[in-house]
């Protein structure tokens, strides 16, 4: 087996067996194909079965030299992780090569967030005066309402917008379906770019279910939205970096601030583990340690 067959084979099992998104499909083959520009820069005559452990060791030592962040590094191993347990689920291997290989020391992150108070500033940047406002206005009542990823906006479907319960069915990673719930004003915005806006618009084929749609009649396109965020940002005079992952990140913290339980944002989220929504909780241990040192009489 040669690198080409190798990723190949990969990537129709990653979209046949696994079912995952083009996306993941993609980021996981860039990590393989960053270890096999690797194997031949370094002019090492051994394909994907002939890889040994220092072969991967060299590997990271190479991408940490380049300068890459601990976090693209640990990206990197992951997928090449899963490319060898490929290989081994296929008896295509006898012993992994990555098995001992450990990734560099994450910190964890907290996410940007936005107060209420930024929403709302954001929110009042948007011209209502144009088609591609009222699009807008509706777009990220969306998001802050339910939480969405991006992906899952511009995938979301006429079909999928449940008026009549308050509910959005969502199609997130791995194509897992979840119903998320979805405020009034969201709603309400909804309802008035699609029966003022979209309506007159020229659909393309192929493109008549999706909620949201440019001004040629096609859905938006994950880079759009980013851009009318960022446009949006600047002439609301916010300067941290806004993006439609802010937005997500906003909605999960302003609810745990108010009291929401964990696990009920963790199925809103569509997170497969409690432990990646619960670093939404840093605002709450702020304040918890606010109240503390202000009313404690020992702090």
């Amino acid at each position: 087996m040669n690198w080409d067959q190798g990723v190949n084979q990969f990537k129709n099992y990653l979209r046949l067996e696994r079912s995952l998104s083009d996306n993941s499909v993609e980021a996981y083959i860039h990590d393989v194909v960053k270890l096999k520009q690797f194997v031949e820069l370094s002019n090492l005559q051994v394909g994907p079965l002939q890889i040994e452990p220092v072969h991967i060791q060299d590997f990271l030592e190479y991408i940490h030299e380049l300068g890459m962040t601990p976090h693209s590094q640990a990206r990197i191993i992951s997928g090449i992780k899963a490319f060898y347990k490929y290989l081994l689920f296929d008896d295509l291997l006898d012993k992994d090569p990555t098995v001992l290989i450990e990734g560099p020391r994450l910190g964890r992150k907290l996410p940007d967030t936005l107060s209420y108070h930024e929403i709302v500033r954001l929110l009042d940047a948007i011209d209502h005066s144009t088609p591609e406002g009222q699009r807008n206005r509706a777009m990220l009542e969306v998001l802050y309402s339910s939480g969405l990823r991006v992906s899952e906006l511009v995938d979301l479907r006429l079909t999928n917008v449940y008026e009549d319960i308050g509910f959005l069915r969502v199609i997130g990673k791995g194509n897992k379906e979840r119903l998320v719930p979805v405020g009034k004003d969201a709603l309400k915005y909804i309802k008035i770019y699609t029966e003022d806006v979209r309506i007159h618009l020229t659909i393309q084929e192929g493109n008549q279910n999706y909620v949201f749609l440019n001004r040629r009649g096609r859905k938006l396109t994950r880079v759009m939205i980013f851009t009318i965020i960022k446009n949006l940002a600047k002439a609301a005079g916010i300067e941290k970096n806004v993006s439609p992952h802010t937005f997500r990140h906003s909605f999960a913290t302003h609810l745990i601030e108010g009291g929401a339980d964990l696990r009920a944002v963790q199925e809103m989220l569509g997170h497969e583990s409690i432990t990646t929504t619960e670093i939404y909780t840093h605002l709450d241990r702020d304040y918890l340690r606010q109240v503390i040192q202000e009313f404690h009489p020992r702090s």
